[in-house]
């Protein structure tokens, strides 16, 4: 299933995530810039979570500003169709949880959720050497606060029928539903020992995910998802 786009207007211009949109197409314009043996690689060394370091770090005997990279690494993507993906779901949800927060509280929440959600991962894989990125586990967050605040709002939906495509008006209580589910599902199976996902096969971080969206559904409340004092506005 692939979100196309939403019912709910906005009263306000999402600044942020336009700017967060454009700063993650950017780097990524400079990553393909990177042409060199081992350049790349190296790039994303310095600046993504490798959990083995940041685990020394935590420990005293790494690079003290290891935890940086809970927030830089929320700008790197592993290739178009990373960066692509995320983009669309963060255009698609992050404007109304934006217009519900206010622009600071937003990056805030933003920002906070994607570094919770690379210690989720961290915690699951502490030793691997791998290197971890990309703003999914920070939309993730996203994604819970809007599960939470928009719970009847219809998502526009692409699906596959065969080799037909069809779209559906999807409640997003289903859909960031199933989506959750899935990557807790998956989660649990990568810390399998005979299992060849999640972050040890250099695949897919499912625990940020999973963690980003529990983080979003804690903070987004916190932060002021539900304030009284911002206008109401019905979203069927």
């Amino acid at each position: 299933m692939v979100p196309l786009r939403d019912d709910n207007p906005t009263t306000i211009t999402p600044y942020v995530t336009y700017a967060l949109i454009a700063i993650n197409v950017i780097v990524f314009i400079y990553e393909l810039m990177l042409q060199q043996p081992g350049e790349l690689e190296q790039f994303f060394r310095v600046w993504a979570v490798v959990p083995r370091e940041l685990t020394a770090s935590f420990e005293g005997r790494g690079n003290p500003l290891e935890w940086t990279t809970l927030f830089s690494s929320q700008f790197l993507h592993a290739g178009f169709l990373h960066v692509a993906g995320n983009m669309l779901f963060l255009w698609i949800f992050g404007n109304n949880v934006e217009d519900r927060l206010g622009h600071v509280k937003y990056l805030i929440f933003y920002l906070a959720c994607g570094a919770l959600a690379a210690l989720a991962q961290w915690f699951f894989s502490s030793g691997s050497d791998i290197p971890s990125l990309g703003a999914s586990g920070a939309i993730a967050g996203v994604m819970g606060a809007y599960i939470l605040r928009f719970p009847q709002a219809r998502i526009l939906t692409l699906i596959p029928l065969g080799i037909l495509l069809t779209t559906f008006r999807i409640p997003a209580i289903f859909f960031l539903g199933f989506w959750f589910v899935q990557q807790a599902f998956y989660g649990i199976v990568s810390l399998g020992p005979a299992t060849n996902v999640g972050m040890e096969s250099g695949g897919v971080a499912y625990w940020a995910h999973a963690g980003g969206f529990v983080f979003g559904a804690i903070l987004g409340p916190l932060l002021g998802l539900f304030n009284s004092n911002s206008p109401d506005r019905s979203y069927q």
